[in-house]
């Protein structure tokens, strides 16, 4: 899938939150299906415990314009007594959750920073030829100190 369109994608899905214990994805179905095609509908489980989903769903609509549609009608309104909090679905971190920010990974541990980053040898050597055979990392940055004050001074 290219990048425009996953953003595209993104963009024609919706993250439903404030959901009751006794909706169902038929009847999400039913309440958003007056914006545009649905693609699909998504009532993640609650493993954890005895309940049918987690309290929200994700709606993906063919098009990101019906999508707007459905946050402009349905945000803010109520189902089963309880208020929905309908927006734009985030991207998945999923895709690589060990890369770019809020990763779990140190910056310069990950693949892609590695590959824009990595010096190679013959960069190594050129360096070195310049300094006269060694690399100090050091270099430029010492500076020269003072005599030490007595504290309080």
């Amino acid at each position: 899938m290219s990048a425009v369109a996953a953003d595209q994608r993104t963009k024609a899905t919706l993250h439903v939150s404030g959901l009751d214990k006794a909706v169902t994805r038929e009847l999400l179905h039913a309440a958003f299906i007056p914006f545009g095609d649905i693609v699909e509908v998504t009532l993640p489980r609650d493993e954890q415990s005895d309940q049918p989903h987690r309290g929200f769903a994700y709606i993906e609509y063919e098009s990101p314009l019906d999508a707007a549609e459905a946050i402009d009608n349905m945000n803010d309104s109520e189902l089963f007594s309880k208020t929905l909090r309908v927006t734009q679905a985030k991207a998945n971190r999923d895709t690589n959750p060990n890369e770019g920010l809020g990763s779990t990974k140190a910056l310069w541990e990950q693949e892609g920073w590695l590959k824009e980053h990595a010096v190679d040898e013959e960069d190594i050597r050129a360096v070195q030829a310049v300094n006269g055979g060694g690399i100090d990392p050091m270099e430029g940055v010492e500076r020269e100190v003072g005599p030490a004050r007595p504290p309080g001074a």
